[in-house]
């Protein structure tokens, strides 16, 4: 539960950077573009050669997508059964009406301990690098599990005493069957991480900018064509691009001045000196739904944050009109909640 959605790093060479697990995606059939009348707006190629479109579903060969996965994961997601008090769900910290957050700076666990690190949302996550702020986890799937182990999260005492509280709803019986055809036993922890991974792999948040890339040049407002030509010339593209605008590398958080913060960040995980304080640069997607920012929470306006990263990770500093303008095109990547995809299910008993 701990990961996020902000600007993290806008410029720099990139930092301790992974290989991306590597992700199958399928996209929708891109229709061939209408002759272009003179004088009417293009898509820019280089804005195509920067960024890519969403997929439908963020695909894994590792993790094949049927109807019946998706199924249990979302049963899944949204039961608070899998915690220690059964009040703490994948949704309380991940709220899917409400762009994948809490908003608040930190989220309380189980006993109401507040985790050290924001809550980031899980729309579109799997398209990621990696999970949590440090990327601790390679995958959706293997995130699925920590929380509900941990102690300050959802509590509960192993992998052992989730399969155990699980197998304890007789109603689950059935759709793990389901899910997982075939199995002798087919409720067991990995399985459980698989349904929910397959869920979030669904959760994805199409937006103006998709349309942009493919191809309908009026899909952004003159004003977010501005901000878009701003955002690539500023440099904010070093550590923001690709199909999550983000969310492809790790970064330090203050690059070109110390940034003030106890964190190491991933230096937590690979006890390499040169990744303190680095993290996972945020994907940009719905930033303005998703405060507030950073890795701690600490910023709660927007406008603030781009400041602040386009000082500590570029040494510039933006007008107002500047930073409006960036905002003004973060408008663009707002995208549609799948609403009937996420309605909350009929729980099993």
């Amino acid at each position: 539960m701990y990961l996020l959605t902000l600007l993290l790093a806008c410029g720099g060479a990139p930092v301790s950077e992974d290989e991306a697990p590597s992700v199958a995606v399928t996209e929708e059939a891109v229709p061939e573009e209408a002759p272009v009348e003179e004088g009417a707006p293009t898509v820019n190629a280089a804005h195509k050669a920067l960024f890519a479109p969403l997929p439908e579903a963020m695909e894994s060969p590792a993790n094949p997508l049927t109807d019946e996965k998706i199924a249990l994961g979302r049963m899944l997601y949204y039961d608070a059964r899998l915690s220690v008090n059964d009040e703490i769900s994948c949704n309380t910290c991940h709220l899917l009406d409400k762009f994948g957050v809490d908003a608040k700076p930190t989220s309380p666990g189980h006993d109401g301990t507040l985790g050290p690190r924001n809550s980031p949302t899980v729309y579109n996550a799997a398209l990621h690098i990696a999970q949590f702020w440090d990327g601790r986890a390679a995958t959706v799937e293997e995130q699925a599990k920590m929380p509900i182990t941990n102690p300050i999260e959802m509590g509960m005492g192993g992998d052992a005493d989730v399969v155990a509280k699980v197998k304890g709803i007789a109603g689950y019986a059935a759709p793990f069957a389901a899910a997982f055809p075939g199995e002798e036993d087919p409720v067991t922890i990995d399985n459980l991480a698989m349904a929910i991974g397959a869920f979030e792999r669904k959760l994805v948040t199409p937006a103006p900018f998709d349309a942009y890339l493919k191809g309908d040049a009026t899909a952004l407002s003159p004003e977010q064509r501005a901000g878009l030509d701003l955002f690539v010339s500023t440099g904010c593209i070093t550590c923001h691009m690709g199909v999550g605008v983000g969310g492809n590398l790790y970064q330090k958080l203050g690059l070109l001045k110390p940034f003030e913060t106890s964190d190491v960040g991933r230096m937590e995980v690979t006890g390499n000196e040169a990744d303190k304080h680095v993290f996972k640069s945020s994907s940009l997607r719905n930033v303005t739904e998703t405060g507030p920012y950073l890795h701690n929470g600490s910023v709660a306006s927007l406008e603030e944050t781009v400041k602040l990263m386009a000082d500590y990770q570029l040494g510039k500093e933006l007008s107002d009109e500047e930073v409006a303008s960036l905002v003004t095109f973060f408008g663009a990547l707002k995208g549609t909640i799948p609403e009937d995809f996420i309605k909350e299910p009929e729980l099993p008993k």
